[in-house]
């Protein structure tokens, strides 16, 4: 169960084509983060699968059936929104089983359903609550429970942490993987931040204008990008990309370096200005103005004592430029 199949997706909105063409497999118990800009698209996707969005053509196949036409409710998925959506004169108990009691289950069923989700996300103490009594990421976990006791073929989670502060994604970045390797449940992740997107995924699907610019895994992303796009939209710091004279060197339109393989050198480097220096502990990132290559960010050991209008020179370690052609993709 759970595996889902795009076969020549494509939305349009009057003559806008939002969506242009898609094929993509999302095999059973996969954790797959869709991601890329914003208006990228990739929220319309996620809400073509559940079916709160109907194709202009193309065919949605879950489990091997055509669920192109089916109502969200006939899909066997469950998707987690942005905002909680949790009634707020409930309880968290009777949040949690409240699409068991609108399919009719049996109360102590439906009672030993909310008693294992709550289990599974640590809100054993708070079932009793009401959603204004809880933190952000407790209710997020709510909405989380809620989605679990439906049992669903996949889940899909609409940007689910972009309303926490920043201490509380990483604990529930951390909790909604934890979940995936419990369950075991396709999981679909749409998200902008691409840590996000390397953090949690087994497979990252990067979209830009609708397009899938390069599907694999976050590694595969990182160290072998298939064009300046999805290179400089995956890692952070991003990877530097450089065009003229240095890249017409290597027989490329652009190179690309990212900020770690560049090493501060005594001579015959790219001369450059330092004009930041960000200390953060175990790193320090520089940002140098060059007169060859023009501004590129380096990221070195946090024991650097590099300060603005420093001179320093830098090169690329070998084996780790990237060479892309006129049309943006990498050589091979």
């Amino acid at each position: 169960m759970g595996k889902i199949v795009l076969k020549s997706v494509r939305k349009a909105f009057g003559e806008v084509a939002v969506i242009p063409k898609i094929d993509l497999t999302i095999d059973n118990g996969d954790f797959v983060v869709f991601v890329g800009p914003s208006g990228c698209g990739k929220s319309t996707l996620l809400r073509l699968i559940a079916g709160l969005e109907d194709t202009t053509s193309g065919t949605i196949e879950i489990d091997g059936m055509d669920a192109t036409d089916l109502p969200p409710a006939k899909r066997g998925l469950a998707m987690v929104f942005q905002s909680y959506a949790l009634y707020p004169h409930m309880s968290v108990r009777k949040n949690i089983a409240f699409p068991l009691k609108m399919a009719g289950m049996d109360p102590a069923q439906a009672a030993q359903k909310v008693d294992a989700a709550a289990k599974v996300l640590n809100l054993g103490a708070y079932l009793d609550r009401r959603p204004g009594q809880l933190s952000g990421g407790q209710r997020q976990r709510v909405a989380i429970g809620r989605a679990i006791v439906r049992e669903p073929k996949a889940f899909l989670f609409d940007e689910p942490l972009s309303n926490l502060d920043a201490a509380l994604r990483v604990s529930m970045r951390q909790e909604i993987t934890e979940l995936h390797h419990t369950l075991k449940t396709t999981m679909i992740y749409v998200t902008h931040d691409q840590v996000e997107a390397m953090t949690m995924a087994d497979k990252i699907v990067v979209l830009n204008a609708g397009n899938i610019e390069q599907v694999g895994s976050p590694l595969e992303l990182y160290n072998h990008p298939a064009n300046t796009f999805v290179a400089g939209f995956i890692g952070s710091p991003k990877m530097n990309l450089i065009e003229g004279a240095e890249a017409t060197k290597l027989g490329a339109t652009t190179i690309g370096v990212r900020p770690e393989h560049l090493n501060v050198v005594s001579a015959g480097g790219w001369a450059g200005v330092v004009v930041l220096s960000e200390h953060l502990g175990s790193d320090t990132y520089l940002k140098v103005e060059t007169d060859v290559v023009g501004t590129i960010t380096v990221r070195a050991g946090g024991e650097v004592t590099f300060k603005h209008g420093d001179t320093v020179q830098l090169a690329p370690q070998a084996g780790k430029v990237h060479r892309f052609g006129a049309d943006g993709r990498v050589f091979p």
